[in-house]
């Protein structure tokens, strides 16, 4: 996802509801999220389907990686050589 750009991607309800056209083809093509504002505070985030979805995959990721490290602090773990031979059996299958 591009960084946002505050002087362009922070608009208030009432412009996103009289261009929301517009609005959709900006997020479209800078791949910025779309912050906007409701009596001056922000109330919502309007994103690229695909960038929503890749963000959804780096938390998936980030979630099974806090949870492996738990496992490993806790002795949970099991070895290379175990964790690639059932790998491995299981490929044969």
């Amino acid at each position: 996802m591009e960084r946002l750009k505050i002087d362009q991607d922070i608009r208030p309800l009432s412009e996103v509801r009289t261009g929301i056209t517009s609005f959709l083809k900006q997020i479209q093509n800078t791949k910025r999220p779309l912050i906007i504002t409701q009596h001056g505070k922000s109330v919502a985030v309007l994103l690229d389907v695909r960038e929503y979805e890749a963000m959804q995959e780096k938390i998936e990721i980030l979630h099974d990686l806090k949870t492996a490290i738990h496992q490993i602090d806790n002795g949970e773990g099991i070895e290379h050589q175990d964790a690639e031979a059932i790998i491995k059996a299981q490929i044969q299958k």
